[in-house]
């Protein structure tokens, strides 16, 4: 049995992940309307995708990719509804669509025990687990870098698990909120008095996200990450406070990295962050509310 990568195309069409889910689907467009899918093309695209889908097979595996290294879910195919007679949009008709999008399905069955099981959840394949440029690129493509079982190993992994909307670029909002409502974060802390350290550009022309005091007096730098915290991440921000001790003379300034990736941390980065000075790791979680 293939393996199979479809990309889904959420950046163009928010919230069409969660129609793939829904459906139990993975879809791709060119309405038959312009493009016969039956018929020779001139269009390499298309002709590309005409190729796998020939090649599609039920009982294959097939897995939803997402922009920035992460998939949603594995499954396996169970049918294909993609000839010109076929055409089902999941995407619906509007002005600018007049035949609808991703009508074009590759209908699955989503193995639900495999990742996570909250569908707001999605995967961000590690160093190591990701696709290579040859697999990212096309709408369709076989894959051939790691084999089913490796796959669902890291699909499987809490540590790869990240928000759906971890990707989207809200950084400079989180550090606004931090700094307006600190105690949110830790009870106890309030925004640092002076304005002028506050906001200091350092040596590498870049400025801290929030700087706080707590409780005890301590300066607090907060930085605000969308994603999981790298070693790089741990990095930048002991600088930071490298660089805040000796503006301040202070040598007991702590360090908060503020994360959207997974609750549950890599080893190594668990590992580095409690060595000298240590770095606390926090996970945020957008939840929006609604009144009437």
């Amino acid at each position: 049995m293939t393996l199979w990568k479809v990309y889904c195309m959420e950046d163009d069409f928010p919230g069409l992940w969660h129609r793939l889910y829904r459906h139990q689907c993975v879809a791709v467009g060119w309405p038959p309307q312009h493009h016969k899918i039956q018929k020779k093309t001139n269009d390499r695209g298309l002709a590309r995708v005409r190729n796998s889908l020939s090649r599609m097979a039920i009982g294959d595996y097939v897995v939803a990719a997402l922009k920035g290294n992460r998939v949603g879910r594995l499954g396996q195919i169970t049918s294909l509804a993609v000839n010109d007679d076929e055409w089902d949009p999941l995407v619906p008709e509007s002005k600018d669509l007049p035949y609808g999008q991703m009508g074009r399905r590759v209908n699955v069955r989503w193995d639900l025990a495999c990742g996570p099981t909250d569908r707001d959840l999605i995967v961000l394949l590690p160093e190591g687990s990701r696709f290579t440029s040859s697999e990212l690129l096309p709408t369709i493509s076989e894959i051939k870098s790691q084999t089913v079982s490796q796959l669902q190993s890291a699909m499987n992994d809490p540590t790869n698990w990240v928000g759906l909307l971890a990707h989207f670029k809200y950084e400079r909002a989180l550090s606004d909120y931090i700094a307006a409502y600190p105690h949110h974060l830790e009870d106890g802390l309030v925004p640092h008095p002076d304005s002028k350290i506050r906001e200091k550009v350092f040596s590498d022309r870049k400025r801290l996200d929030v700087l706080l005091l707590d409780r005890e007096e301590r300066p607090v730098i907060v930085e605000c990450k969308q994603g999981s915290p790298t070693l790089n991440d741990l990095k930048q921000l002991r600088h930071y406070m490298r660089s805040l001790k000796k503006e301040t003379g202070r040598n007991d300034v702590r360090g908060i990295l503020v994360h959207g990736g997974s609750r549950n941390l890599h080893q190594k980065i668990a590992k580095a962050a409690a060595l000298a000075p240590p770095v606390e790791i926090v996970q945020y979680r957008l939840q929006v509310e609604f009144a009437g």
